[in-house]
This record gives structure tokens, sequence and C-alpha cells, in this order.
């Protein structure tokens, strides 16, 4: 059975999470060491991070997390159709220059456009409003990476030819619960794997770079550190992680008009998940020890109530967790989002019975 077309489920007009895969060829070693002919690309994985990071400041597409392996990567990302209708016509075509400059410097970066430049991109109404909804669409983000990294690693090698595996995998995350669960499974992706043992080594991952950077404040004057922690979040002008949405909601920060991001790392200001970073944090590593470990240990009490609220308990989680990718389909939620979903569809279901596993 043919897959279903990502444009049937993906629209770039409405607020989506959505969980990307992209493969690399024959899923051959091409970001790693490949054990078959000794050739080490480990630095095309800072390639995939780096680009991850350019786009963030050009799309209206909040980076939820990621994780870039040897053969293949993962990505959460959220579209902003709201914060681009936000953007003047000049903000729309500067920011398609960046991604498709006429012209470049000696370095290969995109030169200053001229009034010229923009005003071919701004004067054409039609064209505009076309480049804006791309500007928060999943999809074009997708292909932005994928192209560029091609490229870069057919140059990088010398040959010509195809570097990934056909078209990436989408999966619609529905619910705060298929949330936190794939952005626990994208950021344990190296622990499962036995590229790491803990998160706090797990290079090339949303989790570590938050991680970093939670180190490196430590590591500050105790008067900085005394500063509350979604403050300090929100600033991202020189954290690491400062171009990834920050983890926590903040109602009142994340109204309408208010999220919108001022360091020009991200889209916007906007958490996911209703539970601080650190909360977040301490699940991944409790939740990284069992799927690493021979035996499963009791679910802290401080955690818990993260669960209970999800209506898990430590094992369904670790167990959804370790098996997310292949748990799920198109979408991924509870029974009741999964249900509503398909209905405002006009769908029967979305993906086969059974495929919720969160209660309701």
């Amino acid at each position: 059975m043919a897959r279903q077309a990502r444009g049937e489920y993906l629209n770039p007009n409405e607020v989506q999470v959505v969980h990307c895969v992209q493969r690399c060829v024959r899923q051959a070693y091409l970001c790693g060491l490949d054990k078959n002919t000794g050739n080490d690309y480990e630095h095309r994985r800072g390639w995939i991070r780096d680009r991850f990071e350019m786009l963030a400041s050009v799309f209206a597409v909040d980076c939820l997390t990621y994780a870039v392996m040897s053969n293949h990567l993962h990505v959460v990302l959220r579209s902003r159709p709201d914060v681009v209708k936000q953007w003047s016509d000049d903000d729309v075509a500067r920011r398609w220059w960046k991604l498709f400059p006429q012209r470049k410097d000696a370095n290969g970066k995109a030169e200053e456009p001229t009034d010229s430049d923009l005003g071919m991109i701004k004067n054409n109404a039609t064209r505009l409003e076309e480049i804006r909804q791309r500007l928060s669409d999943v999809s074009w983000w997708m292909r932005c990476t994928a192209e560029n990294i091609a490229r870069r690693a057919n140059k990088d090698d010398g040959v010509s030819g195809r570097f990934w595996q056909g078209r990436y995998r989408a999966q619609l995350l529905l619910d705060e619960a298929s949330v936190l669960a794939c952005a626990a499974y994208v950021d344990l992706n190296p622990v499962r794997a036995a590229m790491a043992d803990r998160p706090e080594n797990s290079e090339f991952t949303g989790a570590k770079d938050r991680i970093d950077d939670l180190n490196q404040r430590a590591g500050t004057k105790r008067e900085k550190r005394s500063k509350a922690t979604h403050a300090w979040e929100r600033s991202g002008r020189r954290r690491k992680s400062g171009w990834l949405a920050p983890v926590e909601i903040n109602e009142r920060r994340d109204s309408a008009g208010a999220d919108r991001d001022q360091t020009g790392r991200r889209a916007s200001l906007k958490g996911f998940l209703s539970i601080p970073l650190a909360q977040y944090l301490d699940l991944l590593d409790w939740t990284g020890r069992q799927v690493r470990g021979d035996k499963r240990g009791a679910i802290p009490k401080h955690l818990a109530p993260i669960l209970s609220r999800l209506g898990m308990d430590g094992h369904s989680w670790c167990d959804v967790v370790k098996k997310f990718g292949r748990m799920f389909k198109r979408a991924a939620g509870s029974r009741q989002s999964l249900h509503d979903e398909a209905a405002r569809r006009n769908q029967s279901y979305l993906q086969g019975p059974g495929a919720a596993l969160f209660a309701d």
C-alpha cells in the first residue's frame, strides 16, 4: 500500500507539531564511522546540527528537539503560521534571500541584499504570499536541510548521486503526552543505540545542548545564578540551545503576540511542555537508565505525578519511549485525540486500531 501523501495531513497554515525522520541512503553510516570502509564522517553530524540552527533563525518553525545519528536524523518541529503572519514583507524577503541568495561571498555565505534584490521578491504579491507560506512549512524546512547536506557530502566525497533514502517520514503529535514521549524518544536515541550511556553524553541532541548550557550557567557568578530559570531560558542570545524552543509553557509569555523572540535565533519563545526544563531532564535521565539497564527501577516520587497525569506508570512509559518509532505511523496521541483528528479530516481513522498508548 502506497504511503499517504504528506500534503494530506501536514498543513503549513495550521499550528502542528511534527516528528520528522530522515535516513541516509541504504541506511549507510554516512554521518558517522563506517565500519565497512573505515571512513569517518562524524563531522557531518555537526553540519546537520548547524543547519538546523540556521533554519531556526529563518523559518517560522519552532525546533523542539533533535538528534543526529550516524545514519539518520530526528527532529521535532512546530509550524507557526501565526508567527509568519506578523512578519513584514521586508522580513519575509530577507529571510528568503538568506535561504536562497542570488549572490554569495568568498566564504559561500549570502551577501547583503540590495533594495533591488528585495524588491524583486516583494513586488510580486502572489510569489510573496507563496514564500510566506513556505516559511512556516515543515516540509520546506526538511527540504532545505536535505538538499544542503547532500550537496556538501557529495562535494566532500567527490561523488554525485543520492545521499538520503527517499522522502522523510512525518508523524503528527496531537497532544502533550505524545509530544513528551516523542521528545524523550528523540533525545534518548543515542542512549538506546549504545552511542552514549546517559543524556549528558549524547552528542548532537537537543538534550545535550540544554544540559551544556545548564552546566555553563552553574559555573557563573552566584548573583547570576539567582535569576529565574524561565527568564534564563527565554534569553537565548549566548546559549548553545538558544535556537531551540523553551521547554516550559508560560501562559502569559506565550500569549498571542507576546512570544516573539528578539534574539533572531528562533521563531518564538513558546514552550511545549507543562513542566520545567529541570523536571524534563530528570525524567529523561531516569528513563535513560531504564532503557539501558537490565532491570526497571521504581519511578522517583517527584517524577511520578508527571506520568500519572498522562495516565501512565513507569513501565508503560519506558515501553512507549523505547518503541515510539515503531508503534506510531502518521500520528501519535491518546485514543480521543486520534479520534478527534480523524473526524476533523473526515477519515475513519488515522492509523490501525490499538495504536494509541495513552490513557484518556
